[in-house]
């Protein structure tokens, strides 16, 4: 069954108009629903719409309301909510282009694929798509959508385009509120070069699909076993040991990196676990390639 388009309409680019179609990006993944029971009969618990000193109430009564203060609201129904909605456009207008690093990613929200809606707009659509590409810039609009206006950013994809909706200024809390305690003191130089080393080891291309919720997992396997009547026993896992200074760290940096096994380990990894050991020893002489791996990494910005 193919996919079912969530939009479309076109982008404009000045006067170039462009015929697209939006799909969701994501899926939901797996989830385990629960239920209230009553344990003494084993039946599900149900809830009641009541009005304290009237008891339950007809559906057909209930109103949204607006609590202005304590107690107190103003009453709103359907045909004057509806009445307020913006018309859903046709058209996404990118109004702006900005660097492709320029928008905190603590603004994006959402992500939909956008794909040329046929044979004659195909053009257009690849020419909008290399063009962003070329330049690093990121496209940026308001789409009126299912009664709300949304802020969004499209930029290449594959051989597409994403379009993905962004939070307004407002939804979304200043980091400077929770980092300004952080203190902004310079890390240890030996401590340093230990993360690095040990970062540089485990650093590889990134496999989604290595992943898996193991919460979701375990919880499937307890239903199942509490179905098949089973005894549980539950496990504690000890807490671990919580460092008091700087020479645990140290410590516990420097057998990070002697364990064996580590992910893009070299062959002289013992060396350098080595040299560390050393009191008076610098890092890891070979340093530079874990420097040359955080420069490749695109900056991650977090406005103040």
């Amino acid at each position: 069954m193919a996919a079912r388009a969530y939009w479309k309409g076109q982008i404009r680019l000045a006067l170039v108009s462009i015929p697209v179609e939006i799909f969701s990006a994501t899926k939901s993944g797996a989830s385990i629903a629960f239920n209230q029971i009553h344990e003494p009969t084993g039946k599900r618990i149900k809830y009641e719409k009541v009005v304290p000193g009237v008891g339950p109430v007809d559906p057909e009564e209930i109103v949204k309301g607006y609590q202005y203060e304590k107690g107190s609201y103003v009453l709103l129904n359907d045909e004057e909510l509806e009445a307020v909605k913006l018309e859903s456009k046709k058209t996404l207008e990118l109004t702006q282009f900005v660097d492709y690093d320029e928008i905190d990613v603590l603004y994006y929200e959402k992500p939909y694929f956008v794909v040329p809606a046929d044979d004659l707009a195909e053009e257009a659509f690849i020419v909008l798509r290399e063009a962003l590409r070329r330049t690093r810039k990121v496209g940026v609009g308001q789409l009126a959508l299912r009664g709300r206006e949304y802020l969004v950013s499209v930029k290449p994809c594959g051989r597409g385009l994403v379009l993905e909706t962004l939070r307004y200024a407002d939804e979304v809390n200043k980091a400077r509120d929770y980092f300004r305690d952080i203190s902004d003191a310079k890390p240890d130089e030996e401590l340093l070069d230990l993360a690095e080393t040990l970062i540089e080891r485990k650093t590889d291309e990134f496999e989604p699909s290595k992943y898996h919720d193991r919460y979701i997992e375990a919880l499937q396997e307890l239903i199942e076993r509490k179905r098949k009547g089973k005894t549980i026993h539950a496990e504690e896992d000890a807490a671990p040991a919580r460092g008091t200074n700087v020479i645990d760290l140290m410590a516990a940096l420097k057998r990070s990196i002697e364990k064996p096994g580590g992910s893009g380990a070299d062959t002289d990894g013992s060396k350098k676990a080595a040299s560390a050991k050393k009191p008076a020893a610098k890092a890891p002489a070979k340093k530079a390639p874990a420097k040359k791996t955080a420069d490749k990494a695109p900056p991650t910005r977090t406005r103040a």
